[in-house]
């Protein structure tokens, strides 16, 4: 009964060094559009990313490993990465005018994962976190961003190569989001 307690005070808790990472994340965006788009600077911009991605990455780990997972960090932590990855594409369209085509179906899929994450949050009343499958996208986005922005000059074809593949895996993700959450508001066990 006393570990149930303690459990369910970890998941309310608001203040967490995970949190503060994911809040620190959402800092660096306008420095990495700042970086991008005004400086011209594509490599400054890469390394913010860089610093952006290893925090996530630690705050993840912290969270996991010294039990600081909470309902606020579940959806800080997705929040952050999406904002960072929507202004990442926004400021690579400006180069790439094919990165539409991920801007397009990530507005979709989060759209989708708002309003259904919602409804599932309202049935079920738990939070769930990112899938494997949305952890490979976030993976691809990421190196996506990095090659075009250490490869100044890439070929149209990697280009669109990696642009294609990030939004197949997009398209994957976002139909089993869609099989999961659907099973999920039927009431039957995923």
């Amino acid at each position: 009964m006393q570990s149930e307690v303690n459990q369910e005070e970890n998941l309310n808790r608001i203040i967490t060094v995970p949190n503060l990472f994911s809040f620190f994340r959402l800092c660096l965006i306008p420095v990495i559009i700042w970086s991008y788009c005004v400086k011209k600077n594509p490599l400054l911009a890469g390394e913010i990313l860089l610093l952006s991605g290893l925090t996530d990455l630690a705050d993840g780990y912290i969270a996991r490993r010294f039990h600081g997972i909470s309902n606020l960090g579940k959806i800080l932590d997705p929040v952050a990465d999406k904002l960072t990855q929507a202004a990442m594409l926004i400021c690579l369209f400006t180069r790439f005018p094919h990165v539409l085509l991920l801007i397009v179906i990530m507005a979709g899929k989060e759209l989708y994962m708002v309003v259904s994450g919602c409804l599932v949050i309202r049935k079920t009343g738990k939070v769930h976190g990112a899938d494997w499958h949305g952890k490979i996208v976030t993976f691809l986005l990421y190196g996506t961003a990095a090659v075009h922005i250490i490869w100044f000059h890439i070929t149209p074809m990697v280009s669109d190569l990696l642009i294609g593949l990030c939004a197949i895996m997009m398209v994957i993700s976002v139909a089993l989001y869609i099989i999961q959450n659907t099973r999920t508001l039927k009431g039957e066990t995923v």
